[in-house]
C-alpha cells in the first residue's frame, strides 16, 4: 500500500468536546473549535434548554466562520440512581460498619448511619449477597438484609460519602428505565434546537432505542442516536450488544458507570469488543470517559493518559471524548491539542493502515459494495491521494470509513445535516459540494477542483470517486472511477 502524504497531516480520529462553564470563557470556544473539535456535546445533566441553545447557535456560527463541519452531540441525563442527602453535607463510612440505604427516610436527613436514595424502587432490585458501589466505585456496600424499604449492608470499602453520590450494582440488574420525564423533555429541546446526534444513556436492549427513535418522530428522523453502553446487562452477550447497536447511527463506550458495573479488569476487553462489533456493523463509536482527566488541573496529560488515547485509536474508534477536561478544566484548548498530537502519532502506525475488514463476505448492496471497494482499490493501488465520495446522506463515507487506511476519504455533499453528521466518522473529511447546478459531464472535474483546492491532492496523484447515476437521491451509488489530476 502507497500512501501519499498531504501537506498537512489530517487526523483520522475525531474529537467530542464537552461545553460547559470553562468553553463559555472568552474567546474559548473559537480556539477550541480551530484546534480540532469535531462535535460538541451538549450535557443535558447540566443546564436549561437556553443554555445549550445559545451554546449551540455559538458553535454554528463559529463553524461557519471558520469553514468547518461541526456536530452537535445532545447528550440525555439517564436514570442516574443516587442517594439523597446528610445533614452534615457529609460522612466517613468505616470498613465493617453497618449502613442503611432508607427508600422512607427524608431527603436531607441522612446520616453515619443511614441514608436516603432518590430511586425509591431501589429495594426491589437487590437481595442479600448483592455488591452495591457508591460515587463511582470509590465505597463499596454489601447488602446483608433487605426489609421492606430498608436495605441493610455492611461497609465493605469506606471512606467519606457525601450528598447525591451514584449508585450502581456490580453485575447490573437496576429496572430503571432508560429515558425518564426529563429525558424526554430534553428529547424535544434537542429537536428544537437541532442537534445531529442524541445520546440514550444506560439502554440495556435495543427496545431502549428503539423508544427514543419513536419519540424522535418525524421532527427529529435526521437525528443520529447514539447509544451509551454502560450498563452490565447492554454487554452481557453479543446478542443483546449488537442488537443496541444496530438499533442506533452510533455507540459510546461510557466506562465510567460500566466499569463500575463490570469492574475495571474486564473493561478492557470489553472496550475492544464494542469498537470491533460497531465497527463490523457499519456504526460509528466513540471512547469516553477520563481521556484526559488529569488536563482538568494540569497543562499536560500523563504517560498513562497518552497511551490511553492512544490505545483507543489503535482499536479503531471513530472518536474520543472529553468531559470536564473541556466543560469545566483550567485547560480546555490544550487538551485539545494534547489529544490531535496522540491522535495524529497513533495513527503513523502502519497496523492501522491496514484492513481485512469483511474481505471473506459477501455484500447484499450496491452502495456498500462501491464503498468497500474503492476502498480496497485505494489501499492496494499506488499513488492514490484520497478517496471521493459524492454522497446525499453521509452513508456511503460511513461505509468506506470502516476499512482501515491511511488515506482521507472526502464526503462530498450538499446537505448540511449530511456534512455535520460525517463528522463523527473516523478519516472523513467533509466538504460542502452542491450540484444542483451541474451537468453529469461537470461533476467530476468540479470534485477534483474542491480536492485539489483543500490541499489533499495535486497534480499526478490519483482520486478514486464514488457516485450515484442520480445525485441527492439516498442509496444511489453505483459507479467507481479512478481519476486522475
Amino acid at each position: 500500500m502507497t500512501t501519499i502524504p498531504l501537506h498537512d497531516p489530517v487526523r483520522r480520529t475525531k474529537i467530542v468536546a464537552t461545553l460547559g462553564p470553562a468553553s463559555d470563557r472568552e474567546g474559548v470556544l473559537e480556539a477550541m473549535i480551530a484546534a480540532g473539535v469535531d462535535v460538541v456535546r451538549l450535557n443535558f445533566s447540566h443546564g436549561d434548554a437556553d443554555d445549550h441553545r445559545q451554546r449551540l447557535t455559538r458553535v454554528r456560527e463559529i463553524a461557519n466562520r471558520l469553514g468547518r463541519s461541526v456536530a452537535a452531540l445532545g447528550d440525555l441525563q439517564g436514570p442516574k440512581i443516587r442517594i439523597a442527602r446528610f445533614r452534615e453535607g457529609a460522612v466517613e463510612l468505616e470498613e465493617g460498619q453497618s449502613f442503611i440505604l432508607d427508600m422512607a427516610l427524608d431527603a436531607d436527613a441522612g446520616d453515619a448511619t443511614r441514608v436516603g436514595c432518590d430511586y425509591k424502587t431501589l429495594a426491589d432490585d437487590v437481595a442479600p449477597g448483592d455488591r452495591l458501589l457508591l460515587d463511582d466505585g470509590r465505597l463499596v456496600l454489601d447488602v446483608n438484609r433487605v426489609a421492606d424499604h430498608l436495605i441493610h449492608t455492611s461497609v465493605l470499602v469506606g471512606g467519606s460519602l457525601s450528598n447525591n453520590k451514584g449508585i450502581n450494582k456490580q453485575g447490573g440488574g437496576l429496572s430503571a428505565p432508560a429515558l425518564t420525564e426529563k429525558d424526554k423533555a430534553d428529547l424535544e429541546t434537542a429537536i428544537d434546537i437541532g442537534v445531529d446526534y442524541l445520546a440514550i444513556s444506560f439502554p440495556r436492549t435495543a427496545a431502549d432505542m428503539q423508544q427514543a427513535r419513536e419519540l424522535l418522530g418525524e421532527r427529529g428522523k435526521e437525528i443520529g442516536l447514539v447509544a451509551k453502553l454502560e450498563r452490565a446487562e447492554a454487554v452481557a452477550d453479543d446478542e443483546t450488544l449488537d442488537g443496541i447497536i444496530r438499533a442506533s447511527e452510533a455507540v459510546m463506550v461510557a466506562r465510567g458507570d460500566l466499569g463500575v458495573e463490570i469492574g475495571d479488569a474486564k473493561l478492557i476487553g470489553t472496550q475492544k469488543r464494542i469498537i470491533k462489533h460497531a465497527r463490523t456493523l457499519n456504526r460509528a463509536v466513540i471512547t469516553a470517559t477520563q481521556m484526559m482527566e488529569s488536563m482538568i488541573d494540569s497543562p499536560l496529560p500523563t504517560r498513562a493518559e497518552v497511551f490511553d488515547v492512544a490505545n483507543a485509536v489503535l482499536d479503531g474508534t471513530d472518536a474520543v471524548m472529553l468531559s470536564a477536561e473541556t466543560a469545566a478544566g483550567e485547560y480546555p484548548v490544550e487538551t485539545i491539542e494534547a489529544v490531535d498530537r496522540v491522535c495524529l502519532g497513533a495513527e503513523r502506525e502502519r497496523m492501522i493502515q491496514e484492513s481485512g475488514h469483511r474481505i471473506h463476505e459477501g455484500f447484499s448492496q450496491i452502495d456498500e459494495t462501491i464503498a468497500l471497494s474503492a476502498m480496497y482499490a485505494a489501499n492496494h493501488l499506488s499513488g492514490v491521494a484520497a478517496i471521493a465520495c459524492m454522497t446525499a446522506s453521509g452513508y456511503t463515507p460511513l461505509i468506506a470509513s470502516r476499512i482501515s487506511s491511511g488515506l482521507p476519504i472526502i464526503g462530498l455533499a450538499h446537505n448540511p445535516i449530511a456534512q455535520r453528521r460525517m463528522a463523527l466518522y473516523r478519516g472523513v473529511v467533509s466538504l460542502p459540494f452542491d450540484t444542483s447546478e451541474m451537468t453529469a459531464e461537470e461533476l467530476n472535474e468540479r470534485a477534483l477542483e474542491r480536492i485539489v483546492s483543500h490541499g489533499i491532492a495535486e497534480r499526478g496523484h490519483h482520486v478514486i470517486l464514488t457516485r450515484g447515476d442520480h445525485m441527492n437521491a439516498h442509496g444511489g451509488t453505483n459507479t467507481l472511477k479512478i481519476l486522475e489530476i
